[in-house]
């Protein structure tokens, strides 16, 4: 899985849960992987069906059907300062969240393949949280 420095924001500040999706889907949204209308789809997917997003504790993976705006792939990161709640009685509160836009449908599922993979490495996944800046959060995600 690759990730681009554009796509990775390390201690931001986020009020609520839908403050953080916004900073994931203005990440897209400034490197040309999606519109607005990617980030409202995400937003609309935790109103509809609950923070199902949150599956892990502490980490949330917003995302949306290909067809909500997505124009090219991409993976996001985003960490922040203080823990947001999505509602997860399980895994809430949430500092972390890694996100994807794809084009097609076998993308979307190749992608959260791939996330689960990342999601997998703690030690890496701790690194990450700790990362002060963007730079130290990229390096945690080019290095092997």
């Amino acid at each position: 899985m690759s990730f681009t420095p554009d796509l990775v924001s390390a201690q931001r500040e986020a009020k609520d849960w839908k403050e953080a999706i916004q900073l994931v889907g203005s990440l897209y949204e400034q490197a040309g992987i999606a519109t607005e209308e990617y980030t409202q789809a995400m937003i609309q997917g935790v109103l509809d069906f609950g923070p199902y997003m949150v599956f892990v504790p502490g980490i949330a993976m917003p995302h949306a059907k290909a067809t909500s705006g997505v124009l090219k792939s991409g993976t996001a990161v985003v960490t922040l300062s203080t823990p947001v709640e999505f509602g997860s009685e399980k895994n809430d509160p949430v500092d972390f969240l890694i996100s994807f836009a794809s084009t097609s449908t076998d993308g979307h599922m190749e992608k959260i393949q791939e996330l689960a993979a990342v999601l997998a490495d703690q030690d890496r996944i701790e690194k990450a949280r700790q990362a002060r800046n963007d730079d130290e959060l990229m390096s945690v995600f080019t290095t092997e």
